[in-house]
């Protein structure tokens, strides 16, 4: 059975079929590093670690590249646009290189405690202000944008009079009518700049107070929001690529911006399938800081978020997040991660026992009905995995192997019960899945984690201090851990390092 992938341009599962096989290019929006990453941003980045690992699995050679932004104008529904790095700057009195590198450390270390693979390429926005200011030139060149007040502005309505002619008209991502969105559209600042309310910026004028800026053909100023997607994934995946990901919020307008911009330049569509995933909702709501219900990584891991009654554990997160299929609703509650934790911890007893389990080779099977049930339940993982990643149905088969297992292991059910190839067979698509593509870790693994994020913590809040100049804090913690035998070292590029004794 083929890959099929639920394709949000066409709206139906399509084969997936690479352009260049075995070699595959896969580019998903990372973060904006103007915070700290929270609960709903796990979903996206476990999401397309999954379906990283499963490629691979099958054989393909993957080029993965997620993105930092770490600059830019952006463009939401409802609100004024802003610079949400030069704003937090300001707030937090840093320099803004400064604060992008603050966050990009935190989120780079909640990747690591949910176990995600670093993808091959991570590219900045800053890193590429020349590329995004050539793609700009060319979109001018070709008559579909213009320059006003020192900015430059993509025309929507002359590319989707041109394009509806081809079958690509604005909005062919969302499903959205554009004289829709126009209707909708608020009036905001700046708006007299544009020709039509429905344009987007690609590149904004910077204001005497702005921190972050560019010199360009339009003078000073900084990127907009979607051009820095369009430059990289053309730069490191080439003009058509195979997968563009992320969540469904990043459908409108972020990555119908994205088509627009890279059709005029690319003539043709950038990639092939477009995944995304669903949102997480908090006992039935949307997260939001009227809800007070955002919870950072750091506070689900550590607790402190008001809604939380407990810790959770990384591996509990993703657990919890695989147990939907990508696509689905997935509500967050504390009955629902203390059910996952539960859960795990019973999946990950059965497996490791399973895998210490010393058995006959050559044996053959005493139950032939359960050898075939357990033959079956295991290479349904391929089948469910092959349709539209479904990660719910892969555990909920695991579940369905656990109580043979446990019969096993307290001998309820003879050694013999199933034959040798069988238990080896189980062995291979339970370490596959749960290990190699799942990316779950046994309870130990958790803990040492947890030691780390603990560490890293310290460190952060060392470091912290450090710049205010209180060195009272910043020695103290140094000392203390010292007097348990974790050594810190002062790196002279202003990081820190350990080393346990």
């Amino acid at each position: 059975m083929s890959l099929k992938v639920y394709n949000s341009l066409t709206r139906k599962k399509e084969v997936f079929e690479p352009i260049n096989p075995p070699y595959v290019g896969m580019y998903v929006c990372g973060p904006t590093v103007s915070g700290e990453s929270h609960l709903g941003h796990a979903r996206p980045f476990i999401t397309f670690d999954v379906l990283y690992r499963y490629l691979m699995y099958l054989g393909y050679k993957v080029r993965y590249v997620r993105n930092i932004t770490d600059a830019g104008h952006f463009e939401e529904e409802g609100r004024a646009a802003e610079d949400k790095i030069s704003s937090k700057a300001v707030l937090e009195k840093l320099e803004p290189m400064e604060l992008v590198q603050k966050y990009t450390n935190m989120y780079h270390w909640a990747m690591n405690q949910f176990n995600n693979l670093p993808p091959s390429i991570e590219p900045t926005a800053t890193g590429h202000i020349v590329e995004q200011i050539e793609m700009i030139k060319k979109i001018i060149e070709d008559g579909y944008a213009y320059e006003s007040n020192g900015s430059v502005y993509f025309d929507v309505e002359k590319y989707n009079i041109d394009f509806s002619a081809k079958g690509q008209p604005y909005g062919i991502l969302s499903g959205r009518i554009l004289d829709d969105q126009i209707e909708s559209t608020r009036e905001l600042d700046n708006q007299e700049e544009k020709r039509n309310k429905s344009d987007f910026a690609l590149w904004k004028n910077a204001p005497p107070e702005h921190i972050m800026r560019w010199q360009s053909p339009w003078g000073e100023g900084f990127p907009g929001w979607h051009i820095e997607c369009s430059a990289m994934s053309t730069k490191y995946l080439g003009k058509e690529f195979d997968i563009h990901g992320g969540g469904m919020d990043l459908q409108f307008p972020h990555h119908e911006c994205e088509i627009a911009q890279s059709t005029v330049c690319n003539h043709q569509m950038p990639a092939r399938y477009w995944l995304h995933n669903n949102m997480i909702t908090i006992n039935g709501k949307k997260m939001g800081k009227s809800y007070n219900n955002v919870i950072k990584l750091s506070e689900l891991f550590a607790g402190t978020h008001p809604i939380l009654e407990q810790s959770y554990a990384p591996s509990t997160v993703r657990f919890f997040i695989l147990q939907s299929q990508y696509r689905s609703t997935l509500d967050f509650s504390n009955e629902a991660l203390q059910a996952s934790e539960k859960a795990l911890r019973r999946l990950m007893d059965a497996y490791e026992w399973l895998m210490s389990f010393d058995y006959t080779t050559n044996q053959t099977a005493d139950d032939l009905t359960l050898n075939q049930k357990v033959i079956k339940l295991v290479t349904e993982f391929d089948e469910f995995m092959n349709d539209d990643i479904n990660t719910a149905k892969v555990i909920a088969n695991m579940f369905e192997l656990v109580p043979v297992i446990n019969s096993l292991k307290d001998k309820h059910i003879s050694a013999n019960a199933l034959d040798s190839n069988t238990i080896a067979l189980m062995k291979k698509q339970l370490s596959a899945f749960i290990v190699n593509i799942f990316g779950l870790q046994s309870s130990k693994a958790d803990n040492n984690n947890k030691l780390e994020g603990v560490l890293q913590l310290l460190i952060n809040i060392r470091k912290e201090a450090k710049q205010r100049k209180d060195f009272v804090t910043s020695d103290k913690i140094r000392n203390e851990l010292s007097a348990l035998g974790v050594q810190l070292k002062d790196e002279k590029d202003g990081g820190m390092s350990y080393t346990i004794q």
